[in-house]
Parts: structure tokens; C-alpha cells; sequence
């Protein structure tokens, strides 16, 4: 029997219990009244159950569930939710340099490396830190340094580690022949043709009808298969971050802001502007804060000459008190700290212990590290975003981005671009095998004001 990750109710339940709390909202009846009947509160890594569920247990689950819709969320003055709002308690706004001269190769870099740095994660993709090391040290290839390869693995740790089922083995070292279909790329492509579109205005309402008309549904994940299961079923575009997404703080809004960034160089609250109107379809709180930060960290990285500038403007977007805030500073803190590698890993893994491998605080606090830590050149931050085991392309892909912009193009590694072929595989209607050149033309010149008015 075919199970579709989460969307079924019973995988649902344990998931929203944890937000539920996380928001400071009461749950403890209706978690007693979920073990009670035969749920389980444990929270698998994949976000499926264990074992089919119950024709009774999934009826549970779907009434306990729009019990968790409406429960009241505590007013908290650290969250705020519109944007103006946001903005205002968020951190002070860097001076950022005018447009560089090279602008169009800077964003060509940020295309580049954005690709480059989520090929090298795919592979190991939910393979937890302990993992990738084993599968490293195996070669005597750790710390990592390059792409990954099957070639030399021991049988029985390929066993224990399997790559990444979907596409992990296109993006291993001998079989790279461009970059394969991610959802870290597609989200970008589809949001430049929104910005040429609709132009820099555009609203929740233009985001979901650009989700349905192009975004194939078995290519969204977590908070976005949510925000488009309700979509189909009509829920307003205002409400779909909310009914039954207890993913709505995860790592989903944080991968589809950078193109935003890219096209308003050195206006990272504009760029915030539009990532507010496409995470709120299916965010809310960090994970929404995770999308302005983002595109922050996009726009200032495009005209910006080192990572501390360009982390500064990502933490202008982002209020000052939420936890975004605090897990971007801990990565910041701890990549200044100048400690040994292992000790750095370590400390990632103890503060943010127990929490799911693609929630937004983790993998943030990875991207602030590795790019502190790697001082913005793409051969090293990317591998240190990779080895902390999260979400380990995405943050590969942000990373990537921020670095392939600060240096640009011409300045990148030709082994790490030159697998790339200067294409992209996808899914979105009519874009397959897209040149990478193209993209960042179309960027650039929404980026020198071409944009649709």
C-alpha cells in the first residue's frame, strides 16, 4: 500500500504536538486523548508512521487535528507577524555598497554555486552526521572536501548508509552530468518567471496560483505538500500556513528566497518584502523569518564584499528576539570562536538535540557557521554546511549562493563548476535542462530594474 508522506492524519498528530508546544499552546489533553487512542507520540525522521494506521485511529487523528487548528496561540511579542511589524523589531540595517560593476557575474556566481553547493549535499541527504563522517572516513576523504563517491566504499557501511534513493547517485562524483532536479532549484526558477510575471509586487494569492499551475505535486515537500493539499481543497491562500502544517516552521520557505534577493542587489528589506509574500503561503514565525533571511543574506551577498556584511543584512530582516535570531547568532558565535572542527560539529549537534533534521533553527544556525567559519570562499563553507548533517543540500545550496555571489563567477573553482554543464534539470513546465547562463541573464536584468512594472 502506496503511503504519501506527510499528508496522511495519523503522521500528522505527533508532528503538530511538537509545534503546538513549540507555540506555547496547551495540548496536554488532547495528546493524552491521541495516546489514548492508540497514537503514538514519537516522531519519525521521515514523517511517515511505522505501521498502517487503524481506519479508527486516522479518524481520530482527524478530528484531534482540527481541534490543534483552532486551539489559541499565546500572543508573543518575539514573533510578530506582519511584515511591517517584523521589520520593525529587527536588527539595525548595514551600509551596503552601490552596484558593483561585475553585478552580472555575481549573479551568474550565486547561480553557480547555489547549484554547486546542493549537489554536493544531495547525496547524503537524511544520513545523520555520524553517517557522512563513517562514509568519509572510509575513503580517507574526512574532513569533506569534494563531491562524494561510491567509488571505495565498503559494502557493509553503503549498507548502513544508503545514498539519498531519489536522485542522491546522479550527484555522486562519477555520474554528475549536470544538476539534477532539486527542490532547492526549482523554487528559485519558478519564483524569477513570479517576479517577471507578475513584477516585484505580487501577493500570497499570485504565489499559490503559480504553486498549481507549474509546480508538480510530488515534487513538494513537508509544509509545501501541506500548503498545496490545501489549496486543492480550497483553503484561502492566507490560511494554508496554518490548517494541518505542523511543518509550518520548518526549512520549506528558507530554500525559495534567494532569487528574490538576487533581483533588488543591496535592498535586502525589499527583497524581505517579497520572501514575506511567498513564505506566508506555507510559514509561519521562524519559518517564515527563515525566507526573509534568505533573501537578505541573497541581496547584500550580490554587492556586499565579505560574509560578517552580508550576515549582518541577513539579521536586519529578522527580529531581534525570535528564535531564528538566537540560532543565527550561535552560528555566527560559534564560528568565531575559532575551535577545532569536531568541537564546532559537536556543539551544533548538543544545541539543537531532538529537533527534526529539516526544521529552520538547526539548519540556520548551520549556514551561519560554516559561512563565519569558511569565510565565504565555496570550496570550504560548503563542505562544513555538509558535514554538520541537517538538511544537507539545502543548506549546501544557500551557502553555495552566498559564496558564488560574493566572488562571482570567474572566481569559482572550474572542478566544482565545471560538472555543473551549465544546466539544470526540472520538472517545471518547460524548463528541463534550463542553461544556468539563462537564468542569471534573466536575473540580472530584473536586478538593473527591467523587472515588469
Amino acid at each position: 500500500m502506496m503511503r504519501l508522506s506527510w499528508t496522511q492524519p495519523e503522521d500528522l498528530v505527533a508532528q503538530e504536538l511538537v509545534a503546538s508546544r513549540d507555540e506555547g499552546r496547551d495540548v496536554a489533553r488532547i495528546a493524552d486523548a491521541w495516546v489514548a487512542a492508540g497514537g503514538t507520540l514519537d516522531v519519525p525522521r521521515n514523517g511517515a508512521s511505522s505501521e498502517r494506521a487503524l481506519d479508527e485511529v486516522r479518524a481520530v487523528a482527524e478530528r484531534l487535528l482540527r481541534e490543534l487548528d483552532v486551539l489559541p496561540t499565546p500572543d508573543d511579542p518575539r514573533s510578530p507577524v506582519a511584515i511591517d511589524a517584523i521589520l520593525a523589531v529587527a536588527g539595525p540595517l548595514p551600509v551596503l555598497p552601490s552596484s558593483p560593476p561585475d553585478l552580472a557575474d555575481r549573479i551568474l556566481g550565486a547561480w553557480l554555486g547555489r547549484a554547486a553547493g546542493c549537489l554536493l549535499g544531495k547525496p547524503v541527504e537524511k544520513i545523520p552526521p555520524e553517517g557522512i563522517r563513517e562514509i568519509l572516513t572510509s575513503l580517507g576523504r574526512w574532513p569533506l572536501a569534494f563531491y562524494f563517491t561510491t567509488e571505495g566504499v565498503p559494502a557493509d557501511v553503503r549498507r548502513r548508509w544508503p545514498w539519498n534513493r531519489r536522485s542522491g547517485p546522479t550527484s555522486l562524483v562519477e555520474n554528475i552530468d549536470g544538476m539534477p532536479e532539486d527542490d532547492d532549484l526549482n523554487y528559485p526558477i519558478m519564483n524569477l518567471g513570479l517576479v517577471e510575471r507578475v513584477g516585484r509586487g505580487f501577493t500570497v494569492e499570485d504565489v499559490a496560483e503559480t504553486w498549481l499551475a507549474e509546480l508538480p505535486a510530488g515534487r513538494v515537500f513537508t509544509a509545501e505538500r501541506v500548503a498545496y493539499r490545501n489549496l486543492l481543497e480550497g483553503v484561502d491562500p492566507d490560511r494554508c500556513a496554518r490548517v494541518r502544517n505542523p511543518f509550518r516552521e520548518w526549512i520549506g520557505a528558507l530554500i525559495r528566497g534567494d532569487v528574490f534577493g538576487w533581483a533588488t542587489p543591496g535592498d535586502p528589506r525589499a527583497a524581505a518584502r517579497m520572501a514575506y509574500e511567498d513564505a506566508r503561503l506555507s510559514h509561519t514565525r521562524d519559518g517564515l523569518y527563515g525566507e526573509l533571511w534568505a533573501a537578505a543574506l541573497a541581496s547584500a551577498a550580490v554587492v556586499a564584499d565579505d560574509v560578517e556584511t552580508v550576515l549582518d543584512a541577513g539579521e536586519s530582516v529578522v527580529p531581534a528576539q525570535s528564535g531564528l535570531a538566537e540560532a543565527v547568532t550561535f552560528g555566527r558565535t560559534l564560528g568565531r570562536a575559532g575551535g577545532g572542527l569536531d568541537d564546532d560539529l559537536a556543539a551544533l549537534a548538543e544545541r539543537f538535540a531532538g529537533m527534526h533534521w529539516v526544521h529552520v533553527l538547526n539548519n540556520a544556525a548551520t549556514i551561519a557557521w560554516a559561512l563565519t567559519r569558511g569565510g565565504g570562499r565555496l570550496e570550504r563553507v560548503a563542505p562544513l554546511a555538509v558535514m554538520a548533517g541537517w538538511d544537507t543540500d539545502s543548506v549546501g545550496a544557500t551557502v553555495g549562493g552566498v559564496c558564488g555571489a560574493l566572488v562571482g563567477a570567474r572566481a569559482l573553482p572550474e572542478d566544482w563548476i565545471a560538472p555543473l554543464h551549465d544546466r539544470i534539470a526540472t520538472s517545471l513546465p518547460g524548463l528541463d535542462g534550463v542553461a544556468i547562463t539563462e537564468l542569471a541573464r534573466r536575473t540580472t536584468a530584473l536586478a538593473v530594474g527591467k523587472e515588469k512594472e
